[in-house]
């Protein structure tokens, strides 16, 4: 069982920088042909500073961390039993290419159910930028399968 002594814990904060060319990248694996979302002329012709992120790419700019599941370890969450149990994204500002934005990430709640055969985790995530303004939050719960 996860002890509940880690609600609370905060993880490493990480700065990113967001580029045009994951932005582009993203924006073809996803399928998004809207060309704000590949050329800086549309995005600036539509009223952004740059190419815009969007939405979902926070969660794969935060995968960029030297050690994105080290808080798994620094927690006793085994990898191997995790199941993805939910993400929500809740956006203030929208993030372009260019930005520098920094995630820090708190666990904010862990409960079990099914008699402690499945363990949830809860890990709020506060985006800002390099002015320090909110950009996003998301949540996201994991599930770990205990034997």
């Amino acid at each position: 069982m996860i002890d509940r002594k880690f609600i609370g814990y905060k993880s490493r904060p990480f700065d990113a920088e967001v580029e045009k060319g994951r932005l582009r990248l993203f924006a073809k694996a996803i399928g998004e042909s809207d060309p704000i979302y590949s050329e800086e002329i549309a995005a600036k012709a539509a009223g952004y500073r740059s190419i815009p992120v969007p939405p979902t790419f926070l969660f794969c700019l935060e995968m960029e961390q030297p050690q994105p599941y080290r808080w798994f370890r620094d927690v006793g969450i085994p990898l191997s039993r995790v199941l993805h149990g939910g993400q929500s994204f809740r956006y203030q500002k929208t993030a372009c290419a260019g930005d520098v934005l920094t995630f820090n990430a708190e666990i904010v709640d862990i409960y079990d159910k099914k008699s402690g055969a499945l363990e949830f985790v809860v890990q709020d995530v506060c985006i800002t930028d390099q002015t320090n303004v909110a950009v996003a939050d998301f949540s996201r719960t994991i599930v770990i399968r205990r034997e």
